[in-house]
Order: structure tokens, then C-alpha cells, then sequence
């Protein structure tokens, strides 16, 4: 009987090891398909989407030079998508839905930029804090208000990702847990309404894959 609706989130094993956390590494299990001969449909479709982050990328970057900046945001939006979806099958393990995921990854992203943009671009850092127009009397406030929200990024980017993961599995969780207790009739509409938010979850691993990626992309371009 479970006792604690988050349990389904606890990252533990009957080894009393957390083993769990190996569900990262599913995406090399994808990895070989690079290497066909002939190029499969999941591997086009793949192409298909990387061709289109690029260009996006390349957009929001605004500069040909961060070939190697679009191919690590690339890379991070294909981590954080492969372990949102593997996390929709039963019994696998949703690292995603944890801050000792997310925050960390959101953590290194930040600190990274802040640490290039404040030694290689401090003049244009600064220049950041008062948006342009600001009037003289509430530009203190505004450089409060702007280091205030430039602090607490890595923690937004990290509590969206995993909320989001976590809000649907509850929900899928609480649906079916009454499944057992209803007619006929009910059920079915459970079934159905199951389905409804099997769909809807699956789309909410890409957009908080994207929105990840896009939002740590629109952070680098400030300090450059």
C-alpha cells in the first residue's frame, strides 16, 4: 500500500543502493543508431528535429561562431527530453522530476555564464542591470531588482523542469489509484481520461525540454 504519494518518486531500490539514478544513461542506448549504414526513421527524425533546434538556435545566438554553443544546447535539450519521455513507461525511474537533477544542470549552466560574462564582458554585464530608459531616481531599484532575478535563474529553471514532471505522474497516480473502487461505466472514463493525460504528459516532456534549453540559450546570449 503506498502511504505516501511521492514515494513513487523516492530513488531507491530493493539493494538499498539508489540505482535508479542509472536511467540517465538510457540515452547512449540510442546512440548506436548514429552509426547505421542506412539511416533508420527514428534517426531521420532525429535529424529532422536538430536541423530545426539549430537553426532556432543559431537565430537566438545571433552569431555563426557559436557553432560549439549550439551543439551543447542541442546535446542538453536531448538529455532532458530522453529523460522526461523514458520516465512515461512503468517502473522506470523519472530523474527529471528531481532537483538533485535539475538543479545541478541549471547550477552549471549559470555559473558558467556569470563567470564568462563578468571576466570577459563586465562593462556590458553592468549595463544589464538598468534596462535602457530607466529613469536616474529608480535606477538603484532596478539593480536590485535585476541582481535579485539574475540570482534566483538557476533555481527557476530547475523547480519548472521538475514540477512539471512531477505534477502530471501525481496526477496519473491519484487517477488511477480509485480505479479499483469504481463501476464499470467509471472506469472507463478513468481509461479514457488516463489516455487523455498519458498524451497531454508526453507532450510535456518536449516543451519543458525546450523551454529548458531555450531559456539557458537566451541566458548565454546576455553575456556575450
Amino acid at each position: 500500500m503506498m502511504m505516501n504519494l511521492f514515494s513513487i518518486f523516492d530513488p531507491s531500490t530493493s539493494m538499498s543502493i539508489s540505482l535508479n539514478w542509472l536511467s540517465m544513461f538510457y540515452i547512449f542506448l540510442f546512440l548506436p543508431n548514429l552509426y547505421w549504414l542506412v539511416p533508420s526513421r527514428f534517426q531521420y527524425s532525429w535529424i529532422k528535429t536538430f536541423k530545426h533546434l539549430s537553426s532556432e538556435f543559431y537565430m537566438l545566438l545571433n552569431n555563426k561562431i557559436n557553432v560549439i554553443n549550439c551543439l551543447i544546447f542541442i546535446s542538453l535539450f536531448s538529455l532532458i527530453l530522453l529523460n522526461n519521455f523514458v520516465g512515461m513507461f512503468s517502473y522506470i525511474f523519472t530523474a527529471s522530476s528531481h532537483l538533485g537533477f535539475s538543479m545541478p544542470l541549471s547550477l552549471l549552466l549559470w555559473l558558467i555564464f556569470m563567470i564568462f560574462g563578468w571576466a570577459i564582458n563586465m562593462n556590458h554585464m553592468f549595463t544589464h542591470l538598468v534596462p535602457q530608459g530607466t529613469p536616474t531616481i529608480l535606477m538603484p531599484f532596478m539593480v536590485l531588482i535585476e541582481t535579485i532575478s539574475n540570482i534566483i535563474r538557476p533555481l527557476t529553471l530547475a523547480v519548472r523542469l521538475s514540477a512539471n514532471m512531477i505534477a502530471g505522474h501525481l496526477l496519473l497516480t491519484l487517477i488511477a489509484s480509485t480505479g479499483s473502487e469504481l463501476p464499470m461505466i467509471t472506469l472507463f472514463v478513468m481509461l479514457l481520461s488516463q489516455n487523455l493525460l498519458v498524451v497531454l504528459e508526453l507532450s510535456v516532456s518536449i516543451i519543458q525540454a525546450y523551454v529548458f534549453t531555450v531559456l539557458s540559450t537566451l541566458y548565454s546570449t546576455e553575456t556575450n
